[in-house]
């Protein structure tokens, strides 16, 4: 089953009124160049698809595991290496990090269950995502998620060089279901996630995988 994510609604209905409005203004101007006015038609409805697409929503339903990590979103792992986290925890996390190109789902879920810790919205650059740079420098946020044993791990969703929006819906010492929605990040961009070290990890590197379908982690 596949719907349209709520945040695409004003984008897709303000962007059908522009393109509505353009294309009357292009029929006017370019009354005697039909070839002129069927190509921007055409360019139009294309462009029209792609945004129905960039906001679409499947329904990915699964059965809660406290014993395992799924993805966060849909994308291409790109980093798997331990790494200085500095914002919340202060010291070597195993870090695995999923890119999400314009053409995957862009709706971003909870990897895992437990009671949301820390939230941290962060301003700043817009770097292509697959910088190393990028979760230090980009627009970001961070979500601190511990789980019923005590386990803190944290996601945190990047901007790109396309995305200027990023949205969260976690807040603090709220309870999370893990494939419940974490948020949305519109237009390109990173997700990362930061596991204790010696976190077992169920991907390889480059690895295609789907938010609330792949299992990236045992804990």
């Amino acid at each position: 089953m596949m719907a349209i994510h709520k945040e695409g609604y004003k984008i897709l209905a303000f962007g059908f009124i522009a393109l509505l409005v353009v294309n009357i203004i292009v029929n006017i101007i370019m009354a005697d160049h039909a070839l002129v006015k069927w190509a921007f038609m055409l360019c139009s409805m294309m462009f029209y698809i792609f945004l129905l697409f960039f906001f679409r929503w499947p329904a990915r339903h699964l059965e809660p595991d406290h014993g395992l990590v799924y993805a966060p979103a849909d994308g291409k792992v790109v980093v798997i290496e331990d790494t200085f986290e500095k914002e919340y925890f202060n010291d070597i996390r195993l870090q695995v990090s999923i890119f999400m190109s314009p053409f995957n789902v862009h709706s971003n879920r909870y990897p895992v269950s437990g009671r949301i810790k820390y939230v941290r919205c962060h301003p700043g650059n817009y770097m292509v995502a697959w910088h190393p740079k990028s979760s230090e420098l980009n627009e970001r946020s961070s979500i601190v998620i511990e789980t019923k044993d005590g386990t803190e791990i944290l996601i945190r969703q990047i901007a790109g060089a396309l995305a200027r929006r990023i949205v969260t819906y976690a807040k603090e010492d709220q309870d999370v279901l893990q494939g419940d929605e974490l948020g949305f990040i519109k237009f390109g961009s990173r997700v990362d996630v930061f596991l204790p070290i010696g976190t077992e990890i169920e991907v390889p590197i480059l690895q295609q995988v789907k938010a609330n379908k792949s299992i990236i982690a045992k804990i």
